[in-house]
């Protein structure tokens, strides 16, 4: 399958991020987003991530501005065509399938719906869509402009053309698929939970402090350390997705989310986006 034209949907930190990249592979690229507010942060910020590139040597200037103009913003979803939709809006799976039903209804029988879903299931999805052999899951990592992997998640509707389409266009974005099937928090997300969750339970217990967790953790040669990573990701998407895998996997005791965390998020605090999480941010 040719694809000459990408829709990311959703213009928050991932999907952004996605768009960036799928504009500096050469794609054509549509973000949309129903919040111009949101769109508009989505245009600035991408301007800034290019222009730190050209500031450190690693983008021509000329390259910048040829990346921004393959990107179109929009908040129309009547003009979102495209070959390949990559969703990475609010983690409701009911409003995903709203989505690419509309989408469907514009575009052509062919076009791809893949979700950046970190922990909904894909084959849940997918079984409410039109065509579900053309729905996938292609899971991103933050900053999806930098982290190289990618799971791509079929499911017992995936066909071998969408598959490999996907498969193929994250080797064309520069990133490493992994193939995985649709299961609770897929690979990566599933084997994360313990080095979040046991980290919140040794502070619950009075064990440790976020500082010293990270300290230690971080020295025995874990790049960040779990309240830096947190921070990183969002307390409000990392907790969602404790939640999601302990629903899934019938309420397993060492998986249950940390109260500590729902409170950071009921109290948003939920990281480097809002300037404080586990630490203070100035920016």
């Amino acid at each position: 399958m040719i694809i000459n034209r990408i829709c990311v949907c959703g213009a928050g930190t991932m999907g952004s991020g996605i768009a960036q990249a799928a504009s500096q592979a050469g794609f054509s690229t549509l973000l949309y987003e129903l919040n111009p507010v949101v769109l508009d942060n989505a245009k600035t910020s991408i301007g800034k991530n290019l222009q730190t590139l050209v500031d450190k040597g690693k983008m021509p200037a000329a390259d910048k501005e040829t990346v921004l103009q393959r990107i179109h913003f929009t908040d129309d979803i009547q003009t979102c065509l495209a070959d390949v939709f990559i969703e990475a809006i609010v983690e409701k799976t009911e409003i995903k399938i709203v989505l690419f039903n509309q989408l469907a209804e514009l575009n052509h029988s062919e076009c791809i719906f893949a979700s950046n879903t970190s922990s909904l299931s894909i084959s849940s999805i997918a079984a409410n869509v039109q065509c579900p052999q053309r729905v996938i899951g292609m899971h991103f990592f933050n900053p999806a402009t930098i982290m190289k992997l990618v799971e791509v998640v079929n499911t017992p509707f995936t066909n071998a053309v969408t598959t490999e389409t996907v498969i193929d266009l994250a080797k064309q974005m520069g990133k490493t698929p992994v193939l995985c099937k649709d299961s609770p928090g897929f690979i990566v997300n599933r084997v994360a939970r313990p080095y979040y969750i046991e980290s919140l339970r040794m502070v619950e217990g009075g064990l440790t402090n976020f500082e010293q967790a990270d300290r230690l953790l971080e020295a025995t040669g874990f790049k960040m350390g779990p309240f830096k990573l947190m921070d990183l990701i969002g307390n409000d998407v990392n907790y969602a997705v404790s939640c999601s895998v302990y629903e899934q996997l019938n309420k397993t005791e060492r998986l249950k989310p940390s109260y500590i965390q729902e409170k950071k998020v009921k109290e948003g605090k939920l990281g480097k986006k809002s300037r404080e999480g586990y630490y203070m941010y100035n920016s």
